[in-house]
């Protein structure tokens, strides 16, 4: 019994060790690209969104590069984890500028998931009745 219970236990430490899962930050990094806006439920529609379309370069260090129509912007990004009662998910904060013109973009994402061997991922914002989800893609 006790020769069959150390290998089992070595294989279980290297399984768990090899199946590490990688963080939302880990899988963030790298370039993503804008593929859809969808809305739900009544009200306003996504033109207010200052993210409809373009192209978002995450890096590991916390900033980020945003370009739209020609237009470079720099920022920051951040996820934090939110937990209410049993439920927890993660959130990301978007800021960017273009220096030249001193236009400020800025976003914060209630929810965001990956999917597609982290090659998609979803943002979500909740605003009273309705709800966005931005679609992105590397």
């Amino acid at each position: 019994m006790k020769n069959i219970f150390i290998p089992i236990l070595l294989l279980f430490v290297l399984l768990n060790i090899s199946c590490s899962k990688e963080s939302f930050d880990e899988k963030i990094v790298g370039t993503w690209n804008i593929v859809d806006v969808d809305r739900h439920g009544s009200g306003s529609d996504p033109g207010h969104l200052p993210f409809r379309e373009g192209q978002f370069t995450f890096s590991s260090d916390g900033t980020l590069i945003y370009t739209k129509a020609g237009v470079t912007y720099n920022g920051t990004w951040n996820i934090q984890r939110k937990t209410f009662g049993d439920d927890s998910f993660q959130a990301l904060e978007i800021m960017v500028i273009d220096f030249a013109t001193q236009v400020v973009l800025s976003e914060y994402y209630d929810d965001i998931n990956f999917s597609g061997g982290a090659s998609r991922m979803k943002a979500c914002i909740h605003e009273g009745r309705h709800s966005y989800t931005t679609h992105f893609r590397k």
